[in-house]
Formats: structure tokens, sequence, C-alpha cells
């Protein structure tokens, strides 16, 4: 008996197996049907999809055997991955030198007839084999060969399909992973920088309200400038503190809420202080969804509809409907409309389609942002429809 020769590209290969984290895994439907389907075709009792690592050969499916590796000394397989661009075949392994001797052939499984494809990476490095074995010589025809070495293409194939998998899933864990941490420096940066402004608007106030008189008037617009930029400021860390929340928006549990609850919630958050046109139609009685959830949402854009109206009386129509798996919401308003050209942008956060809302006051373009990584997050979609003349429609839903 001949030893296989450890192939001269050895420390490569194995790193190269090592990548596919397939060694000592679970058998897989996949596999088994392929070392079936090339028992089938061939002719033989036996098929395998054998790896070979650094001490043996390691069974990923067995067809016809209950073993799940071999020593690598002994292993046909070893000897096969020394020639990645054959097909390699013993006829008769008792007439062999290399194998006459072999304990796989004196004893069971008595590998007599022996032909491997070669499992050969982008990198050309041969891992293993998708073989077929009989106890006794045997010839295959060209057809049966250019069929096992299709089948071999194909557990090369499903073996790159599986590592693609893993990198895929890592690669979101590592982005997941990421995303908790800018989110919460966001969060930690934002509140830390909360404080301070708050004080800072406060001392501007009281400048403002008792030592207004001993101000020249260069000095009032200095504190005035002051004042507008921390209030401004406040706003947008308001924003981002809403934004990094809004995920962990979706942990609070369902609730049960009529439309009736929902209509005179909305009515009294914005009618206050302010006269505007509301309208619901709905069908739905009552609603079992995340509610703070829906009224994010919800404040987001009707305060938008407001705040962008170039109307006296803000007209804004509420239309709520629902299927077997989904709620679909339409907010309407009769504002001048969202340009056509920046439509595709208004979703991306600190983007804003207006220079100034009514009341004078620059948008920080985090609403329509934390409203979609919301409505995102609970398996739903948004859109926006508008003319870029005559009012927006909102259009979006998720999951129940």
């Amino acid at each position: 008996m001949k030893q296989p020769v450890i192939p001269h590209n050895e420390k490569e290969r194995l790193e190269d197996l090592k990548s596919y984290a397939i060694l000592d895994s679970l058998n897989e439907d996949d596999y088994d049907n392929l070392t079936k389907i090339a028992s089938e075709i061939c002719g033989t009792p036996i098929s395998l999809v054998s790896l070979v690592d650094d001490k043996r050969q390691w069974f990923k499916s067995s067809h016809g055997i209950d073993a799940t590796e071999t020593p690598k000394e002994i292993a046909f397989c070893a000897h096969a991955i020394n020639e990645p661009d054959e097909l390699f075949i013993v006829p008769d392994s008792r007439e062999d030198e290399r194998f006459y001797d072999n304990p796989l052939v004196v004893d069971a499984p008595n590998v007599i007839f022996y032909a491997g494809v070669p499992l050969v990476t982008k990198k050309g490095n041969a891992l293993g084999t998708l073989c077929v074995i009989d106890h006794k010589p045997k010839v295959l025809t060209e057809k049966q060969k250019e069929t096992l070495s299709i089948l071999g293409n194909q557990v090369m194939q499903l073996m790159e399909l599986r590592k693609s998998n893993l990198k895929l899933k890592s690669t979101l864990e590592e982005m997941s992973t990421k995303n908790k941490e800018l989110e919460r420096f966001a969060y930690v940066a934002a509140h830390d920088l909360k404080s301070p402004l708050c004080t800072i608007s406060g001392m501007t106030n009281l400048l403002k309200d008792h030592y207004s008189s001993d101000l020249d008037e260069n000095a009032k617009t200095i504190v005035e400038h002051i004042h507008n930029s921390s209030d401004k400021l406040k706003g947008l860390i308001d924003g981002i503190l809403s934004y990094s929340k809004s995920s962990s928006l979706l942990n609070k549990e369902k609730t049960t809420f009529s439309l009736e609850e929902l209509k005179a919630d909305i009515d009294k958050m914005f009618n206050f202080d302010f006269e505007i046109d509301f309208t619901f139609k709905s069908d739905i009685e009552t609603f079992s969804i995340n509610r703070t959830a829906i009224d994010q949402i919800l404040i987001n854009l009707i305060s938008n509809a407001i705040k962008y109206n170039d109307k006296a009386i803000p007209k804004i129509e509420i239309m709520i409907s629902e299927d077997t798996f989904f709620y679909h919401f339409i907010v309407k308003d009769n504002g001048p409309g969202i340009p056509i050209s920046e439509q595709d942008k208004i979703f991306e956060i600190f983007n804003t389609a207006t220079v100034q809302d009514r009341f004078g006051e620059a948008g920080n373009g985090i609403g329509l942002a934390t409203v979609k990584n919301i409505i995102n997050s609970l398996n739903g979609k948004i859109k926006v429809n508008s003319d870029g003349l005559n009012g927006t429609q909102f259009v979006f839903c998720f999951k129940k």
C-alpha cells in the first residue's frame, strides 16, 4: 500500500477547507440526494461526499455505508485530491499497487472499484471528492463519467452557497452590533448635550426677561441669536433621541384601542392652539397594534402636514383600512406638495425638501427618517404620492 502524497499546497488547502465551516456539520438532504443520485446513475452500492483534512477523510454524506470518517493515510480520496483536474478512477484496487493491501480493500467495506470527482474551490484547492464505490471491478461509460462530474460540480455549488450564507450572516450580525452601538452613541451624546443647551436657553430667557433694559440693541440681537440657535439645536437633539429610540418602540406590546380614541387623541393634540380640519375615514372600529409606534408615525406625518402647509386652515384626511394580514393608512393634506425631484430623498435622515416651514423654522430632516425606520421594523412599507403642486399623500402599511 502506498500512502497518499501530501499536496504541495496543503497549508493553503486546509485553510480553504476551514473557511467553509463544514467539517463535522450535521447531515443535509441536499448532499444526501446527490450521493443517492450518483449511486443510482453509476450503479454502485456506495457513494460519498468526502472531505480530507490533515488527519482524516470525513463524510459529509454517505450512501450505502454507516462510517463517518477514515484515517487519511488509507483514504482513496486523499490520492484523488492530488489530481484536481481529473476524474480519479481505480477499476480494480486488487490489481493496483497503491491499494491492493489497503485495509479498506482487504476488509469492509471492500473498496474494489472507486471513482472520485475532486471538489475544487475557486482558489483551485481540492477539498475532497464526490465518489462512488463498488465491491467488484467496474467500468463507467462516458455518460456516467460526465454525469458524475456534473454532480460533483453541484456539490461544490452547495458548499459555495453555504460559505456565502455564513459570510452574509456574519456580516449582518456585525452590522447589527455596529448599528446598536451607533444608536447608543447617538442617544448618549444627544442626551448629554441636551442639559447644557437647556441651561443656555434658560439663561438667555433670563437675560431677555429681566435684563433687557440694560442691554443695547447689538447685545439684544446677540442674545436673541443665541436663544434661537439653542432652541434649534434642542429640536435637532430631540429628533436624534426620537430616531435612536424608534426601534426600541417596537419592544412594547400591542394594545387594543378604538378608532374614536385615536381620533380624539389626535384632535386634542393638534387642535389645541391651531385650527385644523381633520377627517377620518375607516370601517375599522378597534385596532390591536403597537400604539406607541402608530402614535409616533402619525404625529410626525401630521406635524409635517401642518408645518409645511400654505393654506390658512390645513386640511388633513386620514384613511385606514385592513386586509387579512396588514393595516393600510393614507395621510393626505392640502398643502403645496413635495417636488418630484425631492421625493426619493425625503426619508433620508437630515434631508429636508423645504428650507423653512410656515412658522419660519428650518426642519432637521429626522421626522420622516424616524417614520420609515419604524415602519420598516414593523415589516411594512411607505411611499409618498405628490405632483409637487396639489397636496401630498403618505401611503403606508404594516403587518398586524
